[in-house]
């Protein structure tokens, strides 16, 4: 995808197999349409679309998404630990440049102990990356054994950073840190799951200013998190896109983040 784009986005239908247990099941579908729609309004180039929670590592209705619109759309999956390596080459032939550990509200797995380092050796052999949601205070003991795999790292939504705490947090302080290492990326998203809506919006642009100083321009990866499950009321794909030209205080800088940090990310994936 050459252009701006959209680095986190969701679809997913009612009626679809959802895991058990689960935090959130959706009544409505967010289509492929829609977010086509959604870009093609922005006049985005392309978008990543996330496997949300709720599917599991039935990765099956994001991928249809992406063969709907191949030259628009790439995946970030979920996987077993103990995929085999043909699987994983079936997932890329179909899109997929990456896999998610969606941390939030479970036991943090010990990724320094089997399965998980061969699983990320084999991913950094790809390019891919592994997308990381967790709060910010659980960063350190997740990027450690990731950085030592050599695979790269995509942290989500400004790392989670505590509300309270904002850029003092430890966690995001060793978010920053982790920038010399060149592997890792963070998503400016989603501003609205740190501690609601006005909250966010107020501590966005100080965090910003933080990752902006120790990333760059080049590894930082705007998104829209549409359909923006559980705020679905609260916000919209068009006010994401705007808030990135606040936060960052010039619209230039804003189509760098949305241009670059993408780009560099999926370098060499395809």
């Amino acid at each position: 995808m050459i252009g701006e784009v959209d680095g986190h986005a969701h679809v997913f239908a009612p009626g679809l197999p959802f895991v058990e247990p689960r935090r959130y099941t959706p009544g409505y579908a967010a289509t492929a349409e829609q977010f086509i729609a959604h870009l093609d309004a922005s006049r985005l180039a392309g978008g990543l679309l996330t496997q949300p929670s709720f599917l599991g590592t039935d990765n099956r209705h994001m991928l249809a998404a992406v063969a709907r619109y191949p030259a628009r759309l790439r995946a970030v999956v979920v996987v077993d630990p103990e995929i085999t390596d043909t699987d994983l080459d079936g997932l890329a032939s179909q899109g997929a440049v990456g896999i998610r550990l969606n941390l939030e509200g479970v036991p943090l797995p010990h990724l320094s102990a089997a399965p998980w380092p061969a699983l990320f050796a084999r991913l950094a052999r790809r390019h891919w990356h592994v997308e990381i949601h967790r709060k910010a205070v659980d960063l350190p003991t997740i990027l450690a054994p990731l950085l030592d795999s050599g695979v790269r790292i995509c942290v989500d939504h400004f790392g989670r950073p505590d509300p309270e705490r904002g850029t003092a947090d430890p966690g995001f302080l060793a978010l920053l840190d982790s920038a010399s290492t060149g592997r890792v990326w963070v998503k400016v998203s989603a501003a609205y799951r740190t501690g609601g809506v006005a909250r966010g919006e107020a501590l966005a642009p100080v965090l910003l200013a933080r990752l902006l100083s120790a990333f760059g321009p080049q590894r930082l990866i705007w998104a829209s998190d549409w359909p923006h499950t559980q705020h679905e009321s609260l916000v919209t794909h068009r006010d994401c896109l705007m808030a990135l030209a606040r936060w960052a205080r010039d619209e230039a800088l804003a189509r760098r983040i949305r241009t670059e940090g993408v780009e560099s990310l999926l370098e060499a994936t395809s």
